[in-house]
């Protein structure tokens, strides 16, 4: 029988790639709104390419695509148009945190929520001025960097789980993962 091959250690999200039509509006929204510090500024061909720290190895991107769409959409609300990314979530380290950064979003003019309890989490939405819908959270009940208890109703709640978690629960592994294709032409380093 084949040793199992051990899980990448992920840590966060590196960064999450978004679209702007406006640079200039993100770097003021995510930099001087949000306070994320801007890490890096890159061209990919003719696009610009610029990074907000979140924390150690933590980023958000945005590429500049000059025209592009944006539309706006609330938080887990379907939409009839089909896409990916319904929303990002920031992560805090606390309720205060949470409540600091609601008093600094409300001060510089952003339309968000009460703080919402999701039992696990807390979390606050607002929008950022491509339309894309953000979410900032703090997690109650720190489901990272622990094995999974799936005994445990509080966090694993779905009283009916997909096929997957079914047999996560019973055999502690997956019966079986899907394979993907890449889409379109090859990517290839621009500079």
């Amino acid at each position: 029988m084949a040793r199992p091959v051990e899980a990448p250690r992920w840590r966060g999200i590196n960064h999450l790639a978004l679209v702007t039509p406006d640079m200039d509006a993100t770097v003021r929204f995510y930099h001087g709104v949000l306070g994320m510090r801007l890490a890096a500024t890159l061209k990919a061909g003719p696009m610009r390419h610029y990074f907000f720290e979140m924390g150690p190895q933590n980023t958000v991107a945005f590429f500049e695509w000059l025209g592009a769409g944006t539309f706006s959409k609330p938080a887990g609300v379907p939409v009839p148009e089909p896409l990916q990314l319904d929303h990002l979530s920031f992560n805090l380290p606390d309720e205060q945190s949470l409540v600091d950064l609601r008093a600094r979003l409300l001060a510089a003019g952003v339309e968000i929520t009460e703080v919402v309890d999701h039992d696990i989490m807390h979390s606050v939405y607002f929008t950022d001025p491509n339309g894309i819908a953000l979410e900032a959270s703090w997690w109650v009940v720190d489901v990272t960097g622990r094995p999974a208890d799936y005994e445990d109703r509080r966090v694993f709640s779905d009283p009916d789980p997909v096929p997957a978690v079914r047999e996560l629960m019973a055999q502690g592994q997956l019966a079986w993962t899907p394979q993907t294709r890449l889409v379109g032409d090859p990517i290839l380093d621009p500079a």
